[in-house]
């Protein structure tokens, strides 16, 4: 054939599954077994007329004359595979996608649609599987020995029209177990990076790079991205991408590692399908530490491109939108943000020196006033800690978050809560609808909006919310509480216990669970267990409310309709309606 001759021939692409991984874990077994793979595979491609035009790394780019004879060798090929693990319990497998179409000859390459339809139809084989094209199906049915099963019209990134694809029905082909197979590879969780920085004072670096990633990925529509809530219990964690997919119930997983030394960056990432381990993408990133968002933005470019989501105009400009142009604020707003995850009173204090320096640095930092917001209202709230100022001051840094980005998500959640808490409840479900139509998989975000749509007994809506929430935010004691919740206003107090209890087991020390457990048991005349859970809310906190003791005989003798114990403890509780951790609301409820 001479040089640049177009014709029409059948490609086979052939790719190791998962091979990326298995060098990783021992890559002089497996670089071995890659070279006796080649010498099992080169001798079935000649002897069915083949032509090998290269290898692709850990696969093949085979051309043959007939679409016939490339299939049939596809299968040989599987066959001769699964011989061998059999035999010698080796683990490798491989997928062959299989297309005929045109082909150019050039510096001894092929190109042309066969060769790039071949290499898209590969990744939808399953392990020890063969696929083809709908041109090669109508050329070789009743002609192989094994039924070809159609899985559907696809989409195939950089092919303009869709192709059917049909699959070879071997018998020895690994299909992926249902729990895992079940789940959408556009349901993705971000595992918390390495710290791969020589000072372990920069662990906060990466656990905010982890955090600021699963932010920008979850301002793309077409993505389900698992909250941090639930991700960071796997830092870590030795558990297997499988095990991690089947708890999250998610199709993809990223995961990843920073290096920072000095003004420089080092970002190595992958993402990963659970369903067989494959490597769907990878990158290095060797940069200033100015370029910090410009990594961020691409990675959540590079993985809505890999699992084939458009990422629409107003979400792309969000994605590449840089919050500050100051590394220092940046970094001092990720010590800040990494302090207020851990919740706790001191921790919020600590909280909010980090970002007053952060906007400090640049008055013009939307997260920061965003996180200074998020402290004071937790110490309003929480901790009952100057409920009106902090409310003001909540307010105040909202203003000025949103003014400086009106598409802050965040911000916007946290002003519906403060609207809530001034009893604003139109402008309060404003701004939730708002923050969840900037940032869809902001879990929290729609668990207040849940909590809003719940007490106005919107129950369809409620209930979409939180159980979105739920998924967003598997491990997350606060969203299993809140899922507990919406069955115990409905009055189903047993489904109620179910995920109260949950709750519980995902943090034994997560007040509201027990809290929630003592007002179940109660309501189910189940006494023992009600006053049980009723000591270990006034053993949690106690310190922070000296008076639950009394609140809690209160309410236990509510539930038990004790008349004469409410009548004795009431004085008690009406001495404190003047601390401005407590409403009066309950004693008037009782």
């Amino acid at each position: 054939m001479s040089e640049g001759e177009r014709r029409l021939a059948a490609i086979m692409y052939t790719d190791i599954v998962g091979f990326t991984a298995l060098t990783q874990k021992d890559e002089s077994s497996t670089l071995q077994a890659l070279e006796s793979h080649r010498s099992l595979l080169r001798p079935l491609f000649s002897s069915h007329g083949g032509r090998e035009i290269k290898t692709t790394g850990d696969g093949f780019l085979v051309e043959f004359g007939s679409a016939l004879d490339a299939t049939l060798c596809a299968i040989a090929v599987q066959s001769a595979m699964n011989d061998r693990r059999l035999s010698l319990g080796e683990n490798l497998a491989v997928r062959i996608g299989v297309h005929v179409g045109d082909v150019i000859h050039k510096e001894n390459d092929v190109f042309g649609d066969a060769v790039n339809i071949a290499s898209r139809i590969e990744p939808l084989a399953e392990p020890g599987g063969v696929c083809v094209s709908e041109h090669v199906y109508d050329q070789v049915k009743n002609k192989v020995p094994f039924p070809l099963i159609s899985i559907g019209v696809k989409q195939l990134k950089n092919v303009l029209e869709p192709v059917d694809v049909y699959k070879v029905d071997l018998p020895w082909a690994q299909t992926a177990p249902a729990d895992v197979a079940a789940y959408p590879p556009n349901r993705i969780a971000i595992l918390p990076f390495r710290n791969m920085s020589p000072d372990p004072n920069d662990e906060f670096f990466a656990e905010g790079i982890t955090e600021e990633i699963i932010s920008t990925v979850s301002g793309i529509g077409g993505l389900g991205v698992i909250s941090r809530t639930s991700v960071m219990r796997y830092k870590g964690s030795n558990k297997s991408i499988e095990e991690i997919g089947k708890e999250l119930k998610v199709g993809s997983v990223l995961e990843g590692s920073l290096r920072k030394a000095g003004s420089r960056i080092r970002v190595t990432t992958q993402l990963i399908k659970v369903a067989d381990d494959e490597h769907l993408w990878a990158q290095n990133y060797d940069r200033n530490l100015d370029d910090v968002f410009e990594v961020q933005s691409d990675i959540a470019k590079q993985v809505a491109d890999a699992l084939r989501v458009r990422i629409l105009t107003n979400e792309a400009e969000r994605v590449e939108r840089r919050p500050t142009e100051s590394t220092t604020a940046y970094t001092l707003y990720l010590k800040g943000r990494t302090i207020w995850n851990k919740r706790g009173l001191e921790d919020m204090k600590e909280a909010i020196e980090y970002f007053n320096l952060a906007v400090h640095e640049d008055p013009g930092f939307a997260l920061g006033y965003a996180g200074l917001a998020d402290c004071y209202l937790l110490l309003r709230t929480n901790w009952a800690i100057d409920r009106v100022a902090n409310l003001d001051k909540t307010k105040s840094m909202l203003t000025k978050a949103v003014e400086l980005d009106p598409e802050l998500a965040e911000a916007h959640a946290t002003r519906g809560l403060a609207f809530v808490s001034e009893c604003l409840l139109r402008q309060a479900e404003e701004e939730y609808r708002r923050a969840i139509e900037l940032k869809p998989s902001y879990a929290f975000a729609r668990m207040w909006y849940f909590q809003l749509l719940d007490h106005q007994q919107r129950w369809d809506e409620a209930r979409e919310q939180i159980e979105k929430a739920g998924e967003l935010d598997p491990l997350s004691p606060v969203v299993t509480m809140n899922l507990g919740n919406r069955y115990y206003y409905k009055r189903e107090y047993r489904k109620a216990l179910e995920f109260y209890k949950s709750s519980a087991e995902l943090d034994p020390a997560y007040y509201f669970a027990h809290y929630g457990m003592f007002w179940a048991y109660g309501r189910m005349k189940m006494f023992d267990e009600m006053r049980m859970e009723g000591e270990i809310c006034v053993r949690l906190v106690k310190d922070t409310y000296p008076h639950m003791q009394a609140w809690a005989d209160y309410y236990g003798a509510l539930l038990e309709d004790d008349k004469e114990k409410v009548r004795r403890i009431l004085p008690e509780l009406e001495a404190y309606d003047k601390d401005p951790g407590w409403s009066p609301y309950p004693i008037a409820g009782g």
